[in-house]
């Protein structure tokens, strides 16, 4: 077994000579007569220095901006800091800036799917579709601000729809087309969008899912949408449904007008103008609406794309993703450094879990990005991808959506390849980036992070605010970051703000992970110290699951949580009271999983379903999620649980019961 900590990897000297960091470094010490001796020394200086460390990446990447900004940072406040005041900028021009830096035919996008094979898309292309997307919007009235929304797969007119949005000024949001009606409408009747892109199914583990019945709810519950775009992506609609609001199929958006896209011009918009809305699910009421800005996104992702994953000009990344998830934002950051997206629509362990490494493998790929879920997967079904592809080209592996075991990475140096830089990263929705991450001129250490962030002004506090080494606490950033929410939709006076990161610490981002940070700087996240469901990588919100649970006959209440295994997998069991009148059989549970996965998503589909005599709630009428979910994890009732906040301190008893009768088996396999 691979020990926690155990040395995997260092770079060779060329490795490490012809990273970006190191250039960055050389950099700073001829340009800027700055000179730090390793990365611990640079984090240290760019979280304490944050406008002189922001300002610099300003420089180093070359922002465009029409107008000439006053500062770099008002006042260092959270929320409500403004960057670059007086900026005017535009994201999809930074995205796009590279298309004459080199063979315009060269492929900005390669993508594959279940219903298509391997394809590219051209830079010349991507820049002309953006382009007459981008006027034909103009066209339908959207303007700066307005909101455009796609129920769309992961595939090309997705992102060419999202470039061209960010193009004029409105504000992007999306939702994958797993997810059943009622979760996107949750999403999008806060927003309220003019615009709403849908493709009429998607294609998943072999089976075509039809989307039509989903999407004429979605549009009869959005009063603000006023044209549809239509994509025939399954093809098995002939005529397009009557929604009593305007409809075009997609070919008509991309169709080129004599003089429809000449000339085009960006819209130049405020850095802190919003760019997109990303929406992180709680643990009660509504999806949180998070808005990111312009100016914001593009200083964390160069940065993050350039120093902690290496990306360069030419490279392919390749990353498995839904456009339900942060991850699928960040497959800009390859053409942020003039290098190539892949994208792919489908399971992604269909026919094997080796299919995603033999596209890596395809599509040439320096950079993989994974989950450790999925190599678990190819671990028990004795999958080797060296034995099955060419992974020459490859140069690193990046592991998110979930704490990464030294198992994890111990399996890919012996079953990729053994000079491979492997890094656990993490981050989250609200940054729309990573917190914790990989440094290529560091070495690996098994079932660590490398390092913080440049920028991110991260610690770990324990529950008075003290400063915690090499033992768990709450991960909390002290500095604002440029890419930190601007605000949650219909929350501009920050209330939902600060009541949902900033009530255990005022003046303080607590994220809501625990961590480990190590005297030599890595990290361990340890997974969520909140009762936010991290499914398989994906958070989700169990409020999306109460809301469905309410409308089914018999049960009468529920409790749901999500914990993280020893072997790095997940359990997520739902607690159902029923209301007497019924019995949990094998139709109810049948009914419910069956309707979570049509109304929510798969993920919200739980492992198991176990009647409970009772759920616990505080005294405010709050359901004991994080309690439970302690008692499952091992933690005793006396640390997990304050019985004097309690409306009926009697129900725990029942599910420190149960969460010890999940031990015992253990217990005895262990001492046998």
């Amino acid at each position: 077994m691979t020990e926690q900590g155990e040395l995997l990897w260092t770079g060779s000297n060329d490795y490490i000579a012809g990273s970006n960091i190191s250039k960055f470094l050389d950099w700073l010490k001829a340009e800027r007569q700055l000179e730090f001796a390793t990365y611990e020394e640079l984090w240290s200086w760019s979280a304490t220095e944050i406008e002189a460390f922001w300002q610099i990446i300003w420089d180093y990447f070359e922002i465009h901006s029409i107008t000439q900004t006053s500062s770099v940072l008002e006042k260092r406040v959270m929320p409500g800091a403004k960057w670059f005041p007086g900026a005017r900028v535009n994201y999809t021009e930074h995205v796009l800036r590279c298309a004459e830096d080199g063979d315009p035919d060269r492929p900005f996008l390669l993508h594959k799917s279940e219903l298509r094979p391997l394809q590219a898309m051209s830079w010349a292309e991507v820049v002309r579709d953006v382009h007459e997307i981008a006027t034909k919007l103009r066209a339908l009235g959207v303007k700066p601000g307005d909101r455009v929304a796609a129920y769309m797969p992961n595939i090309p007119e997705t992102v060419l729809a999202m470039l061209a949005t960010a193009a004029i000024g409105a504000v992007w949001s999306t939702a994958a087309p797993e997810f059943g009606a009622s979760t996107v409408i949750d999403r999008f009747t806060q927003t309220g969008p003019k615009i709403l892109f849908v493709a009429d199914g998607y294609r998943y583990g072999g089976k075509d899912f039809g989307r039509t019945e989903q999407i004429k709810s979605i549009v009869s519950a959005l009063e603000s949408v006023e044209t549809v775009i239509w994509l025939d992506y399954l093809e098995i609609t002939e005529a397009l449904p009557d929604f009593g609001r305007a409809i075009l199929r997609w070919p008509s958006l991309v169709e080129k007008q004599p003089s429809s896209a000449e000339g085009f011009r960006y819209e130049y918009v405020s850095g802190d103008h919003p760019l997109w809305i990303l929406f992180s699910s709680g643990t009660t009421g509504l999806p949180k609406p998070i808005l990111h800005g312009h100016l914001g996104i593009l200083l964390e992702h160069y940065k993050s794309a350039a120093f902690h994953l290496d990306l360069k000009p030419g490279g392919v990344m390749c990353f498995y993703t839904t456009t339900g998830w942060m991850m699928w934002n960040t497959l800009m950051w390859a053409p942020l450094m003039n290098g190539t997206a892949v994208l792919y629509d489908g399971h992604p362990a269909f026919p094997d879990a080796g299919m995603l490494w033999e596209l890596a493998a395809e599509t040439g790929a320096q950079s993989l990005g994974t989950s450790p879920t999925s190599v678990q997967l190819m671990a028990s079904q004795n999958i080797s991808p060296k034995t099955k592809a060419d992974f020459s080209r490859l140069e690193n592996i990046f592991l998110v959506g979930s704490p990464a075991t030294p198992e994890t990475f111990a399996w890919l140096y012996s079953n990729v390849k053994p000079d491979l830089w492997v890094t656990s990263q993490s981050g989250g929705t609200e940054f729309c980036s990573g917190l914790v991450a990989g440094v290529p001129v560091l070495p690996v250490y098994a079932g660590e992070i490398q390092a913080r962030a440049l920028g991110v002004d991260l610690h770990s506090y324990d529950e008075n605010g003290a400063l915690l080494v090499g033992v768990p606490g709450e991960l909390v950033i002290r500095k604002p970051m440029p890419s930190m929410p601007l605000f949650l939709w219909g929350d501009e006076n920050f209330e939902r703000y600060r009541a949902s990161y900033f009530e255990t610490y005022p003046g303080v981002w607590c994220h809501g992970d625990r961590i480990t940070v190590t005297e030599r700087g890595s990290c361990i996240v340890h997974g969520r110290s909140d009762a936010t469901l991290n499914r398989f990588g994906v958070r989700i919100g169990s409020a999306e699951i109460y809301r469905t649970l309410e409308q089914i006959e018999g049960v009468a209440d529920s409790l749901v949580v999500c914990i993280e295994e020893e072997n790095g997998g997940y359990f997520m069991p739902l607690f159902v009271k029923l209301d007497g009148k019924q019995e949990l059989d094998d139709k109810l549970i049948s009914q419910i999983k069956r309707r979570l996965q049509k109304e929510r998503s798969p993920r919200h589909v739980p492992d198991v379903v176990i009647e409970t005599p009772d759920i616990p709630y505080t005294l405010t009428g709050k359901k004991m999620e994080i309690p439970v979910r302690k008692l499952l994890m091992g933690h005793p009732a006396a640390t997990s649980v304050n019985f004097g906040s309690m409306r009926n301190p009697e129900a725990i008893d029942w599910y420190a019961r149960f969460a010890e009768s999940r031990r015992e088996p253990r217990d005895k396999e262990q001492q046998a």
